[in-house]
């Protein structure tokens, strides 16, 4: 699944692990979802899309 987690992060400079420790996940969890390897359960997508102040649909594109 396509998503703008990187995206995302990058406009508000945090690292991987600075993420990762937001959502309470290890850093590989985040580097995976980057990637598209690994799609977030849907608690994981909720906590991310609060993290950010975003719809879930606004992250995530359940299209690809």
């Amino acid at each position: 699944m396509k998503n703008r987690l990187r995206d995302l992060r990058a406009e508000r400079g945090w690292s991987q692990a600075e993420l990762a420790t937001r959502l309470e996940v290890s850093r590989q969890t985040v580097i995976s979802i980057e990637n598209g390897k690994y799609d977030p359960s849907l608690p994981l997508a909720f906590r991310i899309a609060g993290v950010f102040g975003q719809p879930i649909e606004a992250i995530f594109d359940p299209k690809d």
